[in-house]
């Protein structure tokens, strides 16, 4: 390392502390605990389950409050790489005593024995190595969606909760809400039947439309703020010098950070049709319509078509996905004016627009047309005259017992089963992360669901398995 005229003697002296920092991690305990292969602890029906919370600020905030306000659990150790900024003392605050760390890999090595579960809220991109190594340590997880960065990490993530042992939940939280429910019952009712093509759309202002598209390189090395330890920030990421264009929230536009539109919202959208329909892996993923279309951050707007085949009694199925503020989709006669959904979460960075689709699906099987929203709200039949003539045919939907929240909690319990697993979450990631490959590569890729490999792109391939992690973040790829 050579000190030059962009690197202060502050900033020098903090890579150096990191680099000391990251050797000495290299004889934490955590690697001798999760050989052992801990069995998961288990929580009595009228006790608490002990939770770590790794990531605090931001989005973490509001999932740490939804979980404790279940009063299920303890909140027992508070983990943030930018632990003591503005974002995270909401959350510091409302936990005194608690213990808190920068890196989890040390907040393991000092409490591994005191902790259940633990949930996790942190940039996409550092999803993987903090679930790994908790479910490693027999410890049950919480984690944002979409599971993982890359497809690679998802396969692992899914093979490790099986080989562990323990309870695992993405955080859809529409998933425990009203239109899982409904779409669990019209699919066995068989009103929901014949599903030949499904349309999906995000259509909102995003954090990446007032940037360049004819940037030439990432952006230029800033001063790291006092508060924030950027190189366990940066994790399995190879390094990158600071700058704030990276942190709270804006790592969602970078390829190397984030997933985009599709990974943000996909989850809330097309979670109920990819689990209840059995969509499983596409055949295809093409790239109809990019604009803004670079290296480094998502294009402004994105079509992608995912080609699932036939399956058992259910015909193929077309998903289409649209985002972008000059990209809306087609809909059908009969779809009815456009107001806006109370039940629908804004985006983070500001408020769904009325003037524009809120942010759902169209499903349009053999015989009828249906018109939904996101997260919890419930399908529609559509046009209205339809919708009506259909009434008594309708089947009595059960309403949730817990929401998303409480449902993973009662099953760290034994009391419920999560309806998130990785098992069901894991495929429907993968579906993100191969449209994500698309947009980077803006090309029209045909896939092998049984091989999980592209058959026609070999960089594609390349991208399946993820950027090469930093060496001393390989542990966690082996666990």
């Amino acid at each position: 390392m050579q000190l030059n005229s962009k690197t202060s003697r502050r900033d020098f002296l903090r890579k150096l502390s990191v680099i000391t920092a990251t050797t000495a991690l290299s004889g934490l305990s955590f690697e001798s605990l999760s050989a052992k292969n801990p069995k998961p602890r288990k929580v009595g029906v009228s006790e608490k389950v002990n939770l770590a919370c790794i990531g605090v600020g931001n989005r973490a905030n509001e999932i740490i409050k939804d979980l404790y306000n279940t009063g299920l659990c303890n909140v027992v150790a508070l983990c943030d790489t930018d632990m003591g900024a503005p974002h995270t003392l909401e959350i510091i605050t409302k936990f005194p005593g608690v213990p808190h760390f920068q890196d989890f890999r040390k907040m393991f090595d000092k409490m591994a024995n005191q902790i259940d579960a633990v949930v996790i809220g942190t940039p996409d991109f550092s999803h993987f190595p903090a679930t790994m190594l908790s479910m490693s340590l027999g410890k049950h997880v919480y984690v944002e969606k979409p599971m993982a960065h890359s497809f690679r990490e998802v396969e692992l993530m899914m093979q490790a909760a099986k080989r562990y042992g323990v309870v695992t939940q993405m955080g859809n939280q529409g998933h425990s809400e009203a239109n899982y429910f409904q779409f669990k019952a019209w699919k066995e009712a068989g009103i929901i039947k014949d599903v030949t093509a499904i349309t999906a759309h995000m259509n909102n202002s995003r954090r990446w439309h007032k940037f360049d598209s004819n940037m030439k390189s990432m952006p230029a090395a800033e001063s790291v703020p006092a508060t924030l330890d950027w190189d366990t920030w940066l994790g399995t990421e190879q390094f990158k010098d600071y700058n704030k264009d990276y942190i709270n929230g804006q790592w969602r536009c970078w390829y190397d950070f984030g997933m985009g539109a599709l990974g943000d919202w996909g989850a809330h959208i097309l979670d109920t049709a990819h689990q209840f329909l059995e969509l499983g892996l596409p055949t295809e993923v093409n790239m109809l319509y990019a604009n803004g279309h670079n290296p480094f951050f998502f294009p402004y707007s994105s079509t992608i078509q995912f080609k699932f085949p036939a399956r058992k009694d259910m015909p193929a199925c077309d998903v289409t996905w649209y985002d972008g503020l000059d990209n809306l989709p087609p809909v059908p006669a009969g779809y009815g004016n456009v107001v806006l959904d109370p039940n629908i979460p804004p985006p983070s960075n500001g408020q769904i627009m009325p003037s524009k689709l809120n942010p759902g699906k169209i499903i349009y099987s053999k015989e009828l047309t249906f018109k939904g929203a996101s997260h919890g709200s419930t399908l529609s039949i559509i046009p209205e005259e339809k919708a009506l003539e259909m009434v008594s045919k309708l089947p009595e939907v059960t309403k949730s017992p817990s929401n998303h929240f409480e449902n993973f909690l009662l099953a760290c319990k034994g009391q419920e089963k999560t309806r998130s697993p990785f098992e069901i979450a894991g495929p429907l990631s993968q579906v993100f992360c191969l449209g994500v490959i698309a947009q980077q590569l803006n090309a029209k890729l045909t896939f092998d669901p049984k091989t999980k490999q592209f058959t026609n792109n070999a960089l594609a391939n390349k991208l399946l398995v993820g950027a090469e992690p930093r060496k001393e973040w390989m542990y966690f790829y082996k666990l």
